[in-house]
């Protein structure tokens, strides 16, 4: 009998122990239990002076012939997991076409050469390898390569953040489960199939991607990098072909279109089209910095140096007196914010940890949510320019050279307060010293200057004098969507299917595959009626 045993609390002063806890808590004899396997993994800290917990939820193989207790943290399992179907040859005479290699279109691609079709990947930017010697030459030398940044290329704009896969998107048919398992076999640790709050790291995340590309080429797939889509041919209100940027042409029926959140010459093309667009809520801000130090004082107390516990995150929210939303966003302990510009004379700031997340710095975005009534414009795309116009600013106030403009806390605040540590900028190629009031819209400014009062409440010193705001930070989500049927096909283009966070419907590393997964379980429902 499989049986999973929720809301285990261990000290992290005390070994773990499955089995004794089963018994003293359960009546349950070890010799009954013939294997134990994590489930979920998380931390208690609330009682932090006190004693922090490791809450576990373990999956138990007991004998069919003891009694188990009846309570509502044990309840029997049964095995329902996600089974991926090999289905044969490709039914279709012109292969399915997916635009862009990030989460969703990379596991849309996994899963339908796993059923037999033999997708073509255009990747706009170029493969892991190359695109990772572009970035850290913008990064030391302030040169970007518009096609190939931390925004575009071989694993998306998630490949240089933290490889967080945390979720808060339900997960009834046990997808996120095999989008984790999948993660692992192709080179993720273990962990992430049991963490609360899963993360591969930069460093690692880039193995598990060319690892996949290689198993989607041993299937039959094709990857093109440097290949931007240039046309789409749509006629009788039906995808007929793609250019390439080279000017090659590539027939199909099928157009997977998950380029992510920041491909913004796709959303003109789609809108030139007439591709049913419209405006979609997104959020601005900039990055804060502390250190990792004293973010770790402030969650774990008296614990914050155990060696059981990791580098410390944090997730905050709240409201400002008009209502607005200001929260903190893919928070990156020990690591580093990094330059994500991928316009010319703009800079963008986003976060970064590797797998260990051991570096001196905390940062996180602190954001601010925009709402499509701010654009001031019908126009579908009015949010690319809101956008654009903050990254403009930003890249004159830092000196026009991709430096980012950014201000010390006590200064964003207007208070000089007594400061209790030292912050020093991670973000390359460098920072400026400026007022951030000149690149926001006053109620953003405002609205990020209610915010880190208010979160200093919740964290100790978040709210310092000497914590380091880089700015800004523009490309949280897509500020369009492109409209879909419930069977992911566009509402007036047949073959267009929009998938992922460019599609405005997905947001961060899991939910986006999840959502290139039901894409390609929706065209093999199609292809084989029988599936």
């Amino acid at each position: 009998m499989l049986v999973r045993i929720n809301n285990i609390k261990i000290p992290i002063t005390e070994n773990q122990d499955f089995k004794k806890y089963l018994k003293e808590n359960y009546s349950i004899h070890p010799d009954s239990v013939s294997s134990i396997k994590v489930s979920k993994k998380s931390v208690d800290a609330r009682s932090k002076n006190k004693m922090i917990y490791f809450v576990y939820s373990v999956d138990a193989e007991i004998e069919n012939n003891i009694n188990i207790p009846e309570n509502q943290n044990i309840q029997e399992i049964t095995n329902n997991k996600y089974i991926s179907p090999e289905t044969g040859e490709m039914p279709l005479k012109k292969p399915p076409l997916i635009a862009g290699s990030g989460p969703a279109g990379l596991f849309c691609a996994l899963n339908l050469a796993r059923r037999g079709f033999k997708p073509i990947i255009a990747e706009m930017g170029s493969e892991i390898s190359k695109r990772k010697k572009d970035v850290e030459n913008f990064r030391s030398n302030g040169i970007l390569n518009p096609k190939s940044n931390i925004q575009f290329g071989e694993g998306g704009a998630g490949t240089f953040s933290d490889g967080k896969l945390n979720t808060l998107i339900s997960d009834k048919n046990n997808r996120i489960e095999k989008i984790y398992q999948d993660f692992h076999i192709f080179g993720a640790p273990e962990n992430i199939l049991y963490y609360n709050k899963p993360h591969i790291g930069t460093d690692i995340l880039e193995i598990v991607v060319k690892n996949i590309r290689n198993e989607i080429i041993n299937l039959g797939g094709t990857f093109l990098f440097d290949s931007e889509i240039t046309d789409i041919e749509i006629s009788d209100s039906a995808v007929k072909s793609i250019t390439l940027n080279a000017g090659e042409k590539i027939y199909t029926d099928i157009l997977i279109l998950a380029t992510g959140h920041s491909s913004r010459n796709m959303y003109f093309l789609l809108k030139n089209k007439g591709v049913k667009l419209e405006q979609k809520a997104f959020s601005v801000g900039l990055r804060i910095e502390h250190p990792q130090l004293i973010i770790n004082q402030s969650q774990y107390g008296k614990f914050f140096s155990h060696p059981a516990l990791g580098a410390a995150d944090y997730k905050l929210s709240c409201r400002t007196p008009d209502k607005r939303a200001v929260y903190t966003f893919c928070m990156c302990p020990g690591g580093e914010v990094i330059a994500s510009a991928s316009e010319s004379e703009t800079v963008v700031t986003n976060g970064m940890s590797k797998y260990l997340r051991n570096l001196e710095n905390a940062n996180s975005a602190l954001l601010v949510n925009i709402d499509p009534a701010d654009f001031r414009s019908d126009d579908p795309v009015a949010g690319i320019y809101f956008q654009k116009d903050i990254e403009k600013k930003a890249f004159m106030l830092g000196g026009n050279n991709y430096h980012a403009p950014a201000q010390y806390c006590g200064s964003f605040l207007g208070e000089n307060k007594k400061s209790y540590f030292s912050v020093k900028p991670t973000y390359r190629p460098g920072t400026k010293i400026s007022n951030l009031k000149n690149i926001f819209p006053e109620y953003v400014y405002e609205s990020l200057q209610y915010g880190i009062k208010d979160f200093g409440k919740k964290i100790k010193y978040f709210d310092d004098n000497s914590a380091f705001l880089t700015a800004p930070e523009t490309r949280s989500s897509s500020p369009v969507r492109i409209l879909r049927t419930e069977n992911f096909e566009s509402v007036n283009t047949k073959g267009l299917f929009p998938a992922g966070e460019g599609a405005g419907y997905s947001g961060g590393i899991t939910s986006s595959a999840v959502d290139g997964l039901k894409i390609a379980e929706k065209i093999t429902e199609t292809f084989y009626p029988d599936y």
